[in-house]
């Protein structure tokens, strides 16, 4: 039996769902991304580098590729990413370009309700369209009121509460690859889109 025959007999990918509702699930237009202990694993590496007689300071966080890989199906299947962080960096914005991801709002002063709002707003979507991600109590105000509040593992009692989606996987740690995994299956787009990603990644035939 050759490698081919054996992937065809498996039986259908299913994510072992659905976890969301499909209904809930069709809904979804935006999803927005808390960074730190959500995109990140909530640590911070600071450090400084010397310019002639300056101290330049840089912040180091660490990302998940697998993540990132979730990101771009979602983006592939037609969602707005949203990136919202109360804390401002570089390291933020050189990811989101990585990624792709064109709306980025870092505010000190961690007002992501109105942020959320006015991303919202601008790609014409509405909270009843929004999903989530979040950890931490900072993240309460936006997950009281979207469509689909989403725990990370590592989430704080409050937020694991008012979550509709309680994730297994930690922040930094797969945890947006799990979500999007969930959100998409319950779409029913998830196997489509794998498929497509596989395609345009898979060497011509041609000789």
């Amino acid at each position: 039996m050759t490698d081919a025959q054996v992937v065809d007999s498996l039986p259908p990918l299913r994510i072992h769902h659905p976890r969301i509702i499909p209904e809930l699930a069709k809904k979804i237009r935006i999803i927005g991304l808390d960074v730190d202990g959500v995109l990140t694993d909530g640590g911070i590496y600071l450090g400084a580098t010397s310019s002639g007689d300056d101290a330049i300071p840089f912040e180091l966080k660490r990302y998940d590729i697998q993540d990132g890989l979730g990101i771009h199906m979602l983006k592939e299947a037609g969602l707005h990413v949203v990136i919202i962080t109360g804390r401002v960096s570089d390291s933020v914005s050189l990811r989101a370009r990585e990624l792709g991801v064109t709306h980025v709002v870092q505010d000190p002063t961690a007002r992501k309700l109105s942020m959320m709002r006015n991303v919202a707003r601008e790609l014409g979507c509405t909270l009843d369209q929004a999903a989530f991600l979040g950890d931490d109590l900072p993240d309460l105000s936006v997950m009281r009121v979207v469509a689909l509040p989403v725990a990370v593992g590592n989430a704080c009692p409050e937020v694991k509460r008012i979550a509709r989606l309680q994730l297994s996987a930690k922040g930094g740690h797969g945890a947006i690859r799990e979500f999007a995994e969930s959100l998409l299956d319950a779409r029913d787009e998830w196997i489509e889109l794998v498929e497509r990603y596989v395609s345009s990644r898979s060497e011509s035939d041609d000789s």
